[in-house]
């Protein structure tokens, strides 16, 4: 593990993509009913952490994202983006969890965003932008909600625009 500065409370070890599934299952028809109806577009976030040794934890981020249109399935994005955090030592063992379940999804949210707008787009659909998420209020409220180590909500999409 690599030694982490007494001023920060945790170092990135690596980021990476867990699992990354695309479905578009009404190909072709469903570019033909793109051209004149919206989408209706669906986006749960959960969140979750699990300790792997000493002061190592990965922080999983799960964006599902589904697209429906005139009744039918558009698009399904299911990715699981993680980084693993190395927490100092000197850091209360209490701070720990409200430390991972912000900060971690905080940090690669942009990147897990990227992916899904890219997927998207690959898959002939416009990009996704995934609206951002305040990730202290997310986890209070889940906190709050669920009283356990994983959090979960939903954020709605906003369509990029293309240049």
């Amino acid at each position: 593990m690599a030694a982490l500065s007494n001023d920060s409370p945790f170092q990135i070890q690596s980021q990476y993509i867990k699992d990354l599934s695309f479905e578009n299952p009404n190909a072709p028809e469903v570019y033909v009913a793109l051209s004149q109806s919206q989408p209706e577009v669906n986006v749960n976030i959960d969140v979750g952490s699990r300790h792997l040794s000493e002061r190592t934890f990965e922080v999983v981020l799960n964006i599902r994202v589904g697209a429906n249109v005139d009744g039918k399935t558009a698009f399904l994005v299911d990715l699981h983006y993680a980084v693993l955090i190395n927490v100092h030592q000197n850091f209360p063992e209490a701070e720990i969890e409200p430390l991972l379940l912000k900060e971690g999804p905080r940090f690669i949210f942009p990147f897990a965003r990227s992916v899904v707008a890219d997927v998207t787009r690959e898959g002939g659909f416009p990009p996704l932008a995934i609206n951002p998420i305040d990730f202290d209020r997310f986890y209070d409220r889940n906190k709050q909600a669920n009283g356990r180590d994983e959090i979960s909500g939903e954020s709605p999409p906003t369509p990029a625009t293309e240049s």
